[in-house]
């Protein structure tokens, strides 16, 4: 029963198929390959323009190389207080930019909001010597709460942040589960709202080591060939990225594993929330289930072999806070958690609930 991340999980049988027949030829290296030009395609197809795209093999890379090339050292990246970025990167982003600032702003669920938004950005004034200059807007998509920012919500943000000289990335980690919820184009949810770079995150959806940094204005993605390299993150032996993010994107796979993954989620909460004494904290969009559990059932749980983490967040509403002997925990489910693992968890915490 892993339930702590959906990094745990294993890698899609097309996925392993595809790295396999890569292993077998010999190709030019450092993404001058058949694969990486077909994933690059792929790409362009399924945001339906040209994009640049540039592949890596870990998501702090992603993020951070490509907040690099949206921002100056002097710039400021505005983020909420507890994205990816912000709190689980170790610096990386200001690293790579050369030492912008990343500024953190509150919000419900991990979401910002545009007045808040409009509210921080007024504390940095364009031109003013003193101060860091607005750089870049980054969202994550989903949130780190688990919730999902709905495209008119993008554009209302990026718009806010467009008028204060700001680019707009997206932290694309759980991209495909929060396509697969809203059930709109990945246009629609990128550049159509007002997007320039999206960091889109396979490897928590069935790949086993695979993202992608993706201009949808080619011209910003100029020197970006020079950041990755010089970053360490230009892979050698490019095509296993490239045989990746192909077989991933060929026939919708990669939604078909990102709706596995969010039904499990469903399934999970719904079984829980019938459980006495068991409060689901935000509504479950994607494949994260956050809940407040009678902390007698932690002990049964572990002993059990589950593995989930206790959690925080200064974005939960002061009336879904854990109680006294209540715990916070975060669940995560993956494209390969199964019913059985559900039902076993959730009989645990119901027979605890009669106990």
């Amino acid at each position: 029963m892993n339930f702590a991340s959906d990094n745990g999980a294993g890698v899609a049988p097309q996925i392993i198929s595809a790295i396999g027949a890569a292993a077998l030829a010999n190709a030019p290296a450092y993404g001058a390959d058949a694969w990486t030009q077909r994933a690059r395609d792929a790409l362009s197809a399924v945001f339906e323009r040209d994009v640049a795209a540039f592949l890596v093999s870990t998501g702090t890379a992603a993020n951070a190389l490509a907040l690099g090339a949206l921002t100056r050292p002097w710039s400021g990246i505005f983020c909420h207080e507890e994205a990816h970025i912000h709190d689980d990167e170790c610096g990386a982003p200001e690293l790579f930019s050369g030492g912008a600032k990343l500024i953190g702003i509150p919000g419900e669920a991990g979401k910002l909001t545009p007045g808040a938004l409009r509210d921080t950005l007024a504390r940095f004034p364009i031109g003013l010597a003193k101060s860091v200059q607005p750089g870049a807007l980054s969202l994550s998509q989903a949130t780190e709460a688990g919730a999902v920012y709905r495209p008119e919500e993008i554009a209302a943000l990026s718009a806010v942040a467009r008028d204060a000289g700001c680019a707009v990335h997206m932290d694309g980690a759980r991209f495909a589960n929060a396509l697969a919820h809203l059930r709109c184009s990945p246009a629609d949810m990128t550049w159509r709202a007002g997007v320039d770079v999206l960091s889109l995150g396979a490897t928590k959806d069935g790949a086993l080591a695979c993202e992608a940094v993706i201009f949808f204005d080619p011209a910003r993605a100029a020197d970006f060939e020079f950041q990755r390299k010089r970053g360490g993150h230009t892979v050698s032996k490019g095509r296993f990225l490239g045989a990746q993010m192909e077989a991933w994107l060929k026939d919708g796979l990669w939604l078909d594993l990102a709706r596995r993954a969010n039904s499990a989620a469903r399934r999970l909460a719904d079984g829980l929330a019938a459980c006495a004494g068991v409060r689901i904290v935000w509504p479950v969009e994607v494949n994260e289930v956050f809940v407040t559990l009678p902390r007698s059932t932690l002990a049964p749980l572990q002993e059990a072999g589950a593995r989930f983490y206790e959690w925080s967040s200064r974005a939960t509403a002061k009336d879904a806070l854990p109680r006294a002997g209540e715990a916070f925990v975060r669940l995560v489910c993956s494209f390969d958690t199964s019913d059985l693992e559900i039902d076993r968890l959730v009989g645990i915490v119901a027979n605890d609930a009669r106990a």
